[in-house]
């Protein structure tokens, strides 16, 4: 199974901008449509963004839509979160996660669905 490992959280205020990064190992990411989602104190884990194996279809939640980017470097077994003008409410811990056995241009939005997982890495905004 893919092991997966986010990094480039942080502390950064409101309007700022950050670069998460998702690290694969073991397998290779080629083979997985990839997702980020978050997870916010009191709330339930929720779909962020989901790429697919081919990068040719993407998405992203009507909460970050116009400010994150998600993108994939299969060369190097990477996948990134690009964030941009970030809010308060963006405040997370941030999950990278991979789905098994997807069809090349397709991707998921269900957390269900996803084989493997991140530790997390967190996102602190402050206003």
């Amino acid at each position: 199974q893919v092991h997966l490992v986010e990094s480039g959280g942080g502390l950064v205020q409101a309007g700022g901008s950050l670069r998460l990064s998702c690290a694969a190992s073991r397998r290779s990411i080629s083979v997985y449509a990839m997702g980020w989602f978050r997870q916010a104190p009191g709330s339930e884990r929720e779909i962020v963004a989901a790429i697919s194996r081919n990068a040719q279809s993407t998405f992203l939640a009507d909460s970050v839509k116009g400010r994150f980017t998600i993108s994939r470097d299969n060369p190097v077994n990477t996948i990134y979160l690009q964030m941009t003008n970030l809010k308060s409410e963006d405040t997370a811990i941030y999950y990278c996660a991979a789905a098994w056995a997807t069809l090349p241009d397709t991707y998921s939005t269900r957390h269900t669905e996803y084989n493997s997982w991140g530790q997390g890495t967190q996102v602190t905004v402050s206003s």
